[in-house]
């Protein structure tokens, strides 16, 4: 189940921020999915269960100011982080049994060059809300207006002035520096 981009106006609210922040686990259901997946194979199900089970209760997720870290494992274990300015696309994904039991997977994909996901937060419930979040931050929207001493706030013909002054400096520059790259040139004038 991949839905499209929100629009960059649709930036989570700072309650939806703390919640999302108090994500820290995912959901129960995650451990129904892991044993009902497992039912496609009865006879391994008693020795395939265990390493589901300690995935699932050693998965931890944290999102901070900065980016996404999630880690899991007992004998190796394994932590992944994302910074937000590294994300490059953000899939949602669910089959149809997480469906049925409300969960889906945030898949997050970086510019590492691999063709899957860098990180897969699986077994959450509030989903789309993690998406919008990830899009706001990955995109660097901010619920505070600009700086009024920014470039946005400039008008056209006070920017149009300053890239003319740059302009003419650069021109001279070259000028001065083709003058200094040629060597000086005798004057045949003064032969009489």
């Amino acid at each position: 189940m991949s839905e499209t981009a929100p629009s960059p106006t649709s930036a989570p609210s700072r309650t939806g921020e703390a919640a999302i922040f108090a994500i820290d686990r995912p959901h129960p259901n995650l451990f129904i999915y892991y044993a009902l997946s497992l039912l496609v194979f009865p006879p391994l199900l008693p020795i395939l269960i265990l390493p589901q089970w300690f995935r699932y209760h050693t998965m931890r997720y944290r999102f901070s100011t900065e980016g996404i870290s999630m880690s899991w494992g007992v004998l190796f274990r394994r932590e992944i982080i994302v910074n937000y300015a590294r994300i490059q696309d953000i899939h949602l994904r669910s089959n149809f049994v997480e469906r049925w039991l409300g969960l889906a997977r945030v898949q997050i994909q970086t510019a590492s060059g691999s063709a899957g996901a860098e990180l897969t937060l699986e077994g959450l419930r509030e989903f789309t809300a993690i998406r919008d979040f990830l899009y706001s931050r990955m995109r660097g929207v901010k619920d505070h207006p600009a700086p009024a001493g920014s470039a946005a706030a400039a008008s056209e013909p006070e920017l149009a002035a300053v890239l003319r002054d740059v302009a003419g400096e650069l021109r001279e520059l070259r000028l001065a520096l083709e003058a200094r790259r040629s060597p000086p040139q005798p004057d045949n004038s003064s032969h009489v």
